[in-house]
């Protein structure tokens, strides 16, 4: 089943990567590594945040989107492209479609945040609200595809898109070339498999540490289990990590070198998001927090060692942010 995945993964190369980043170079900015010295003392280390929630969407999706649209063959997406997404994967693709001139639909589960929905729609892309989660929407889309002809575009399993992610790697060691450890959120994988691919061509000795949340620990699960897993379900706060699965080749790249996954309650979700603010005077989504509040809690182990820590979004919405700061 996952022999397709592996083809693919020879597609995701540093040299795709430092490609990618002087194509999406033109649309967007590099983003900041910072040093926080309140972090630093929180945690016992050298706390480094790469602030991904500073990019135009939100989010690094716009990375992977960006080197899409600049790498796919014209002809192929002349009916559009369609996309599932519950936030950041839809904003980043509806955003650079406006730069090719692409149609795009996004499809949404109907309990969408509504706030991410009408941006959406203000970057010119059509949007459906259709099932319960982001498995139903991604399954609705295959309907979408045999009746119109969309190109749809499986965020985690476009080997472009994942080129394009990998710039933020790049970015990191030029900023911090002695980085120990990287902290990384998990959802469906993309941002993680992309690092671990710089990492492995820079530095393999630089540990990457995933964060997943304890409602949605599908690639933890796929570690113990040893073969990709779904589970039956992923309710969380956190959007970004709210993910059945992680995607089939995110999962291929990482499944033997990623060993090290933290899971955080829901009410650890809500305290990383305010341990940003206070912190960084950042907000951060629930994903974005993640990493800051994992680095807090396996403190013991990064004592002292220079640590860089994802902020993979800031798109969160007013209920979540009271929650936390309740």
């Amino acid at each position: 089943m996952l022999k397709k995945y592996e083809r693919l993964n020879e597609k995701v190369t540093f040299k795709a990567i430092l490609k990618a980043r002087s194509a999406i170079s033109h649309y967007i900015n590099k983003t900041n590594l910072i040093y926080y010295s309140e972090l630093s003392r929180l945690i016992g280390c050298d706390a480094f945040v790469k602030h991904e929630n500073h990019m135009p969407t939100g989010s690094f999706k716009i990375r992977g989107a960006m080197n899409f649209f600049h790498t796919i063959n014209k002809p192929d997406v002349e009916n559009g492209v369609l996309v599932s997404t519950r936030g950041n994967h839809g904003l980043a693709m509806a955003w650079a479609a406006q730069w090719y001139n692409i149609p795009c639909t996004v499809v949404v589960p109907e309990n969408n945040n509504p706030e991410t929905n009408r941006i959406i729609e203000n970057f010119g892309a059509e949007l459906i609200e259709h099932g319960h989660d982001f498995y139903d929407a991604q399954f609705y889309c295959d309907e979408l595809v045999a009746a119109a002809g969309y190109y749809y575009v499986e965020q985690g399993n476009e080997p472009e898109m994942l080129n394009g992610i990998g710039t933020m790697g790049l970015e990191i060691f030029e900023d911090l070339p002695d980085v120990d450890v990287v902290i990384c959120p998990i959802g469906g994988g993309a941002g993680c498999a992309s690092l671990l691919k710089v990492v492995q061509a820079v530095n393999p000795g630089v540990e990457i540490i995933g964060v997943q949340a304890a409602n949605a620990p599908a690639f933890y699960e796929s570690l113990a289990h040893r073969e990709w897993f779904v589970l039956d379900e992923a309710e969380t706060i956190a959007d970004g990590l709210a993910a059945r699965s992680v995607f089939q080749l995110p999962y291929v790249i990482m499944k033997d070198h990623i060993k090290d996954v933290v899971l955080l309650s829901e009410e650890e979700i809500l305290e990383g998001i305010r341990l940003a603010l206070m912190s960084t005077h950042n907000l951060a989504e629930g994903a974005g927090a993640a990493s800051i509040m994992a680095a807090l809690k396996i403190k013991d182990r990064l004592a002292g060692k220079k640590v860089v820590l994802i902020m993979s979004g800031g798109n969160l919405d007013r209920k979540h942010l009271e929650q936390a700061l309740a």
